[in-house]
């Protein structure tokens, strides 16, 4: 509820200010954004808490965990990032932060993939 009514203020706020003072209609935007981000940051830790436990329990390599959860991070912050530059009217900015975001992923996911490959080989007969 907290993160509904606040946004809802912040884009009421925005949209009126936008007509007057769009400097600090944008200046709104992002810090409600970022409040929004503080509010839910306490569920992020406590739901990798939880997946980290849980993979510890099962005897899961952690550093695929840990792998996944940087993409899963990098996705996030890609995309508050590009809809920042998108509420500021910098829409080709947006798009390199993804593009950025998405190359950055597919290295981080190398290892992975490399891994992968390794365990398809090892089960094909020779």
């Amino acid at each position: 509820m907290q993160v509904v009514g606040l946004g809802l203020i912040a884009a009421l706020l925005a949209l009126i200010l936008k007509e007057y003072r769009p400097e600090l209609a944008m200046q709104i935007s992002l810090a409600a954004g970022t409040i929004i981000m503080l509010l839910v940051l306490n569920r992020i830790v406590t739901a990798v808490n939880v997946i980290t436990e849980t993979a510890v329990a099962a005897g899961i390599n952690l550093v695929y965990l840990q792998t996944l959860l940087r993409v899963i991070g990098i996705a996030y912050l890609a995309e508050f990032g590009s809809q920042l530059c998108r509420d500021a009217g910098e829409g080709s900015i947006a798009t390199r932060v993804e593009l950025a975001a998405k190359v950055i992923i597919l290295v981080m996911a190398v290892p992975v993939i490399v891994e992968i490959m390794k365990s398809v080989l090892g089960m094909i007969p020779r």
